[in-house]
């Protein structure tokens, strides 16, 4: 098996897995957002990657000296933006339901994730195109958001009996956006952590692991701004009181659960990097994201979240992941042109030539 094709079943698996990650959200229900989130946080972004990192990279202190500061600094800025994300994405998700908040995030995100490393490859080594389907993919991004924001809205309406409710929708939608826009910024913080993975390389970390270096740095910056706004929450809304339900320690496992599944996939994104090659954060983000998108929204329906909705909210709804679908199809597409142009500009020229369909030929 070649490393593309096992890169992109890792992607799969990943997408499958992290588009689960919230459901246990649902059976805390004694528990406030803020209180499985801060559980979830302090698992996820805190405990899971120091551990994978103290014991997956040889020498860590030494990996980040020889890295630079230059370098942790871009990583945990990257980390701290998408922190701000995922306290977003979690509101965004008690507002306006998974399937919805997945759909607008990763669509947003995958066309945001992927394009910016393209851009920096194309300028730092000119063999990159940044033109054929680039633009009809940001779109049907576009398109496809639109289209899962008005059933949204309907599905709003219908629930509710009629009743508008503007505000709670209206804003649940600004913080899926702006969660979008910032949740790439995971995919830079791997883009911009070359250093950093070359330095894990050079101290013996496996090719597979060398990307629990980025994760440290990137996760625990990441922590810090939902530490903070679940703090700030659950003081005002003290809900501090909640951990001491009988009910804690089966929340606490569910936050548990939660953070294994989501760094499992996420841990599963970083390999599949390592193995798609010099395009490989271009090229699987937006396979990741596709499959997330897809995933959340049958898990959205499956919950229940759509019914009693009618079937114009969801005919519109599935319309808008098909086109979001389609959306990061196309930009694999263009990262797939991209890889291509490469390996002619890169081909050895002395001797041989590249013919109309790709063979070498003598000259």
């Amino acid at each position: 098996m070649t490393g593309t094709a096992s890169g992109l079943i890792l992607v799969t698996v990943a997408g499958i897995a992290n588009a689960t990650f919230a459901l246990p959200m649902k059976f805390a229900r004694r528990w406030a957002w803020e209180n499985i989130w801060l559980a979830w946080t302090i698992f996820a972004l805190v405990l899971l990657p120091a551990a994978a990192a103290i014991v997956s990279i040889p020498s860590l202190g030494a990996v980040y000296r020889d890295a630079g500061a230059g370098a942790i600094v871009v990583v945990m800025l990257c980390g701290a933006g998408w922190g701000l994300a995922q306290v977003l994405f979690g509101l965004s998700i008690d507002a306006i339901g998974i399937g919805l908040t997945f759909s607008i995030v990763l669509g947003v995100s995958a066309a945001v994730g992927s394009l910016i490393p393209l851009m920096r490859l194309q300028h730092a080594s000119g063999r990159f195109s940044m033109a054929g389907p680039i633009l009809p993919g940001i779109v049907l991004v576009l398109t496809g958001v639109g289209f899962c924001a008005i059933a949204g809205r309907m599905r709003e309406k219908a629930q509710a009996g009629g009743e508008k409710k503007p505000k709670s929708f209206g804003v649940g939608l600004a913080m899926a956006l702006c969660s979008g826009l910032c949740a790439a910024s995971m995919n830079f913080g791997v883009a911009f952590g070359e250093p950093i993975l070359r330095s894990a390389a050079t101290h013996g970390a496996a090719a597979q692991q060398v990307v629990n270096a980025v994760w440290l740095p990137l996760l625990l910056a990441g922590a810090i701004p939902n530490i903070v706004y679940c703090a700030y929450l659950l003081t005002r809304q003290r809900s501090w009181e909640n951990y001491r339900s009988q009910k804690t320690p089966a929340y606490l496992a569910l936050a548990v659960l939660m953070a294994v599944l989501w760094f499992f996939s996420t841990a599963l994104y970083g390999v599949a990097t390592t193995q798609l090659g010099e395009l490989g954060v271009v090229v699987g983000w937006p396979v990741f994201m596709s499959l997330i998108v897809v995933t959340a929204g049958i898990l959205g329906m499956v919950t229940g979240e759509w019914k009693h909705s009618g079937t114009r909210p969801i005919t519109l709804q599935m319309v808008g992941m098909l086109l979001l679908v389609m959306a990061v199809v196309t930009l694999s597409r263009a990262q797939s042109q991209a890889s291509a142009t490469s390996m002619l500009q890169s081909a050895p020229r002395s001797g041989l030539k590249i013919g109309m369909h790709g063979k070498e030929v003598g000259l």
